[in-house]
């Protein structure tokens, strides 16, 4: 996610109780694997859009569990 200016040993803060919105980054399990990506919401469902352009969306085809929206990234320098 270092596209989206979250770099590897950062911390996320997740919020559960936000309901989440096309354009948030979002912690989610598909199909039994985790991952943190950029919501959207269209018309034609729910896909999970990579930071990084090199990886392909995610349209998830079953279960989609939307774990909480990212507000905050701690960044420690030593």
């Amino acid at each position: 996610m270092s596209e989206a200016g979250i770099l590897p040993g950062d911390m996320v803060i997740v919020d559960k109780g936000q309901v989440p919105k096309s354009g948030d980054i979002v912690i989610a399990e598909v199909d039994g694997e985790w991952t943190m990506k950029y919501l959207d919401k269209g018309r034609d469902g729910v896909t999970l859009i990579p930071a990084n352009p090199k990886f392909k969306p995610i349209k998830p085809q079953k279960e989609l569990k939307i774990a909480g929206v990212v507000t905050a990234v701690i960044r420690k320098y030593r």
